[in-house]
């Protein structure tokens, strides 16, 4: 998928993965703090940074309720709670800006169909779905007629619903992203190995929406296949807040990053092949059919005649019976690999 001025594909395809500093609403609501949470985001080496745009009363009904790590992290109503959460669209503008002036993408996750007209007036790079809106079908294709790049996160999803939602899709350039909606999701509910089941019902690439407190998940992920991470960062993962519990402050998203990015370097394309590195290994640590003692030319060679001793010049090991019975053409000397221009 093309996002802006990067192709995001699975390795050796892409440029490394790509990693979006999701500051959602770990700004508490203060324009200034979103800002510095900008700046950590570059300073961290991330590719990307994404706020959520929500206005509580497009959001909720009268029947919403508090999810129970909302009401855990000092959340009173989720009206109060959302309210408090907001940026207005200048705010939202100055973040993008700075994202910008430090050579970072600008994305954004839009929660209701009423304010993708307002989304669209801070000229984003993509958009994402909140992993609830993977059924969302009216908010998908209001999505899709922007014709920006689209990731979907499917956290709460069964296979069969983002089978549908791929249809919905279509060839709108889109990436959906494997997640699990827990703040924080404990290691063993990670489930990385979920993606394998989701390349059954979508061709492309596929990234990860990480809700762990562990430092190496990201890079576990990419080890799996991963292209695109997703993670919280926050300013102190000790605030009151929804989100910040399951984010890293700073220092750790960066370590975050680094560990990603070892993991891709470290993966390389997907083929077994002698290395360039390993080449003088390869050479010297091989063995080959090596002659016992010295035999004249014409000598019929035998079983008795031939051992296999490193190093790997000579004939390979496993033509060790193709060679008995041949008779050789010239002198070999004892205890030297025997070679094809040795042999009749």
């Amino acid at each position: 998928m093309k996002l802006a001025d990067r192709t995001i594909a699975p390795a050796p395809h892409g440029t490394g993965p790509y990693i979006i500093a999701e500051i959602g609403v770990n700004h508490d609501g203060s324009p200034e703090r979103a800002l510095k949470l900008v700046d950590a985001a570059a300073a961290a080496g991330a590719d990307a940074v994404k706020l959520q745009l929500f206005r509580a009363d497009t959001l909720l009904s009268r029947a919403a309720v508090l999810a129970d790590y909302q009401a855990k992290n000092g959340a009173a109503d989720p009206f109060s709670m959302l309210h408090g959460l907001e940026l207005e669209p200048d705010a939202m503008r100055a973040v993008y800006d700075r994202a910008r002036a430090c050579g970072l993408h600008a994305i954004i996750t839009v929660f209701s169909r009423e304010l993708i007209t307002m989304a669209e007036a801070l000229g984003v790079d993509a958009y994402k779905t909140a992993s609830p809106d993977v059924i969302n079908r009216p908010l998908l294709q209001d999505l899709v007629r922007t014709g920006r790049p689209l990731l979907v996160s499917t956290g709460t999803a069964t296979l069969a619903e983002v089978a549908r939602a791929a249809e919905w899709l279509e060839t709108h350039p889109h990436l959906f992203l494997h997640c699990v909606s827990a703040y924080p999701t404990p290691d063993e509910e990670a489930s990385l190995a979920a993606r394998q089941a989701m390349f059954k019902v979508t061709s492309r690439a596929l990234g990860y929406s990480d809700h762990t407190t562990s430092l190496d998940t990201g890079a576990l992920a990419v080890a799996s296949g991963a292209c695109l991470l997703e993670k919280h960062l926050t300013y102190d993962r000790n605030a009151s807040g929804p989100d910040h519990a399951a984010s890293f402050d700073p220092d750790q998203f960066a370590e975050y990053v680094r560990l990603a990015r070892r993991a891709w370097r470290m993966l390389g394309a997907p083929v077994k092949e002698v290395r360039d590195v390993e080449r003088e290994v390869h050479r010297i640590s091989r063995q080959s059919i090596v002659v016992r003692r010295d035999l004249p030319a014409g000598h019929v060679l035998t079983v008795e005649d031939l051992t296999v001793k490193r190093p790997g010049t000579g004939l390979p090991p496993e033509q060790f019976e193709a060679v008995l019975g041949r008779p050789l053409v010239r002198e070999v000397s004892g205890d030297t690999p025997l070679v094809e221009d040795d042999l009749a």
